[in-house]
């Protein structure tokens, strides 16, 4: 899963420091061919977003902010008893003679950042060794590792060889629906790098922006696909430090209360009611009609990709009275939009919609009581053989019940239809 594992706690682990002399050399790439050398600055996994360098840390004295711990983890998955634990702890670090970092696709990426309003140096301190990264200890099924930037914004999880493939085949697609639909719920994918610890095999990984931020009030967090199979997790105990992420049947009762967060009949409502068809007291109000439209939107451009196993994730935040109130400057009032994008299509067709004045907005929705955050990730399976195979086994496996691996089209629309279940 890309984004926020099915079921996990947090852990530290130590990040990439800067060694004493960093130098630059080639590396190849997962395609072949060998990319320019250049200087790095001194940033941990910051340091990868210029270019790709090799940072030679140091043999002996390897104590917790050493190099050799952070490369380490970085391509290691945790114990299944750690998860159990559920405790804050620091990974045992390991000499490390040295480890090389790369970048793929930087300018592309480069200008995605900036097109989302994101400086650069606000994406290498995030990333760089000011604190440690967060771990989830995950019993995804699909053995990645999973991690949090030290202030949350960001997330980054190990790919396999093939889904980057994958990710950068589709990268200027994505890119262009981005620019016609900047609401987009798809996740925001900020850079794609790869790994090398003394020389031992690559890794890859990437980072997007977390869906689940800020975090500091989220009270319930669900992982959905639109189906049942494998698609519930025993809750935690009450009291537990688990951070678990929920599925589909633990969703059972439970719904998208969006309402009509119009306060007043301003004209701003109004216009909004209009397009969607109802009054100003029309029940589906304009944030139902607008997900609606987006999920369709989104759903269609990963289907045309030939993708599957997608997720729409989803946590819940109870809002404060002073966020409820016509004064509020959460309410939705003021249109914005990323910024640097250009696009000729006309508003209606992109779908926009009145975004709160908050972090992350892209991926907040406000109902009359909740907040809600929402998103889509993991965009990276394919429906190629393998998982063709996959489906006819699942189809006699589970005969009668429902499973992630179907058809890219069969998987959008019961997407879609789950969400316009679970809203009002």
């Amino acid at each position: 899963m890309w984004g926020v594992p099915p079921v996990g706690t947090l852990t530290n682990a130590r990040r990439p420091c800067p060694s004493p002399g960093p130098r630059s050399e080639g590396c190849c790439s997962p395609r072949g061919g060998t990319r320019r050398r250049s200087p790095a600055p001194r940033l941990g996994l910051g340091a990868a977003v210029t270019g790709t360098t090799r940072l030679v840390g140091p043999e002996a004295g390897a104590g917790p902010s050493s190099c050799s711990g952070a490369a380490r983890q970085l391509g290691t998955r945790p114990e299944p008893g750690e998860a159990a634990a559920g405790a804050m702890a620091a990974p045992s670090p390991g000499p490390h003679e040295d480890f090389e970092l790369g970048t793929l696709a930087g300018p592309a990426f480069a200008r995605l950042r900036r097109s989302l309003g994101l400086a650069e140096e606000d994406y290498q301190a995030a990333l760089g060794p000011g604190g440690p990264y967060l771990q989830f200890l995950s019993t995804s099924k699909s053995k990645a590792s999973f991690f949090l930037s030290h202030d949350q914004r960001f997330f980054l999880k190990t790919l396999r060889r093939r889904e980057v493939r994958a990710l950068l085949a589709h990268l200027p697609r994505y890119v262009q629906h981005l620019q016609r639909h900047p609401h987009s719920l798809l996740a925001r994918l900020l850079g794609v790098h790869s790994l090398r610890v003394a020389r031992g095999k690559k890794k890859y990984f990437i980072i997007m922006q977390s869906v689940f931020y800020p975090t500091g009030r989220i009270s319930e967090r669900y992982d959905i696909k639109g189906c049942e199979v494998s698609r519930w997790v025993e809750p935690a105990p009450e009291g537990s430090p688990l951070v678990l992420v929920l599925k589909d049947l633990n969703f059972q009762g439970k719904i998208i209360n969006l309402g009509q967060m119009c306060m007043e009949p301003s004209e701003t409502c109004l216009a909004h009611n209009e397009h969607s068809g109802g009054g100003t007291d029309a029940p589906a109000g304009p944030q139902r009609s607008w997900l609606l439209r987006q999920m369709e939107l989104d759903t269609a451009f990963l289907r045309e990709l030939n993708v599957l196993d997608y997720s729409l994730l989803m946590a819940f935040q109870r809002l404060h009275e002073d966020e409820q109130g016509p004064g509020s400057s959460l309410i939705f009032r003021t249109t914005r939009s990323m910024r640097g994008v250009q696009s000729l299509e006309e508003p209606e067709a992109q779908n926009r919609r009145l975004l709160p004045d908050t972090p992350n907005a892209l991926h907040i929705l406000d109902g009359p009581e909740q907040r809600y955050f929402l998103g889509l990730v993991d965009l990276t399976t394919v429906y190629g053989l393998r998982k063709r195979l996959e489906h006819l086994w699942k189809t006699l496996r589970y005969p009668g019940r429902t499973f992630s691996t179907v058809s890219p089209t069969r998987y959008a629309r019961r997407l879609c239809q789950w969400v316009e279940a679970h809203t009002e």
